[in-house]
């Protein structure tokens, strides 16, 4: 598929870091420790004074429209099927003129705040978006190319006994999703949230990871159908290696959580890739929901976190594969959730309301990266400071002097 090339804005440090911070709305530009003026695009020394002392640091993402055009044709043919498509210039606060992607809801010489965001070729943008939100804002045509929105989009979620499957289909039915989909393994087997789900009004389909025929038979079925895949599939037991007596459940883990998700992606991956191109209603996210212990394990649950980490990883491999299609992976890195087997832990836990939440919000602003709960962002941040401070701290426990 061919993608929109870059502009000069990418090279902003925190447009190369699409995560929590995207969320927010900010980004970092380089900034003299001497004179304190902003530098964009970066430098070697200061425009100012020549200082070499630049810092990245946050600056605000609020600016000023200064003045937009609207291509109307192109030679690209990415942007030749997106007609009309509009660009503009927007003079931040802290003082540099940005070259960016305009929404259609900015009027000239409005004031705008910067989001950042990945094209549909994986690559860091800056669109300027209104400062007060509007009506139906997120049905811009060109937020839409840099985002995976569930609204008006079919959405596949893999497991519907996990505690959380109802808060989050109600979370997508709320953002507008057309249609959702949930598997179900073992149908035969009662669970408490079954009932919740058929309220909801979902079309509950038989699936079972574990079983390739199952994930090819749905995949036949509606592997041309899924704009948005959900993978919230897991098996886990606490427990490290010597907890444990046998392989028996990290045999389970792995076939679970990294198998599965390599089923699945073999049975759904072709057929969502070859959809990415499809408007409106195109496939555009694979989710992964992973316990943020992928990062940095502990032996309280040592085993079912490596085979998150087994599972991060080949997610990383996915995002590769997809790449050239416009298939977007967003990785939801949670806390202990609020279920029986994180029960003997202590608080704080995130809810089944807030992990859907930070799914849909994640999907709304197109990130890669969601770290949900206080303990998954914490985690992630000490992790990002030095990875080596936090698996001894995490493995020697008490006995660090």
């Amino acid at each position: 598929m061919d993608t929109p090339t870059r502009p000069p804005e990418r090279r902003s440090r925190a447009s190369l870091g699409l995560s929590a911070a995207a969320a927010e709305g900010r980004f970092a530009l380089q900034t003299c420790a001497e004179c304190r003026t902003v530098q964009y695009p970066p430098r070697d020394a200061c425009q100012t004074c020549l200082s070499t002392d630049l810092p990245w640091k946050d600056v605000s993402p609020k600016g000023r429209l200064l003045a937009e055009t609207t291509i109307r044709t192109s030679t690209n043919l990415f942007f030749r099927a997106r007609m009309p498509w509009r660009t503009g210039t927007v003079q931040l606060d802290a003082g540099p003129i940005i070259i960016c992607h305009v929404h259609g809801d900015c009027a000239p010489r409005s004031p705008v705040m910067l989001w950042n965001l990945l094209d549909r070729a994986g690559q860091a943008t800056l669109l300027a978006v209104p400062q007060e939100r509007t009506p139906l804002m997120e049905d811009d045509p060109q937020l839409r190319q840099m985002t995976a929105d569930p609204k008006h989009r079919r959405v596949m979620i893999t497991d519907g006994r996990h505690p959380g499957t109802p808060a989050l289909v109600k979370a997508l039915k709320d953002a507008g999703a057309a249609q959702i989909h949930v598997g179900e393994a073992e149908t035969w087997r009662p669970y408490p949230g079954r009932a919740a789900l058929e309220n909801l009004g979902v079309d509950l389909q038989p699936l079972d990871l574990t079983d390739t025929a199952s994930v090819q038979k749905l995949a036949a079925e509606y592997g041309g159908k899924t704009d948005i895949m959900i993978n919230n599939a897991r098996f886990m037991r606490p427990g490290g290696v010597l907890a444990r007596g046998d392989t028996a459940f990290a045999r389970d883990e792995i076939d679970v959580n990294y198998l599965g998700l390599m089923r699945l992606a073999q049975a759904f991956g072709p057929a969502m890739c070859a959809r990415a191109s499809d408007g409106v209603n195109s496939a555009v996210a694979w989710v992964n929901i992973l316990a943020v212990e992928a990062l940095s394990n502990a032996p309280d649950y040592g085993c079912f976190n490596a085979s998150n980490a087994a599972a991060y990883a080949l997610s990383l491999s996915l995002r590769a594969e997809f790449r050239a299609s416009g298939l977007r992976v967003m990785n939801v890195f949670t806390g202990p959730t609020e279920d029986d087997w994180y029960e003997p832990l202590p608080p704080p836990k995130v809810t089944d309301t807030a992990l859907a939440k930070s799914i849909v919000s994640g999907l709304q602003r197109g990130l890669e990266d969601v770290y949900c709960g206080d303990i998954a962002q914490d985690l992630y941040e000490r992790f990002r400071r030095d990875p080596k401070v936090l698996e001894r701290e995490r493995t020697m426990a008490g006995d660090m002097a």
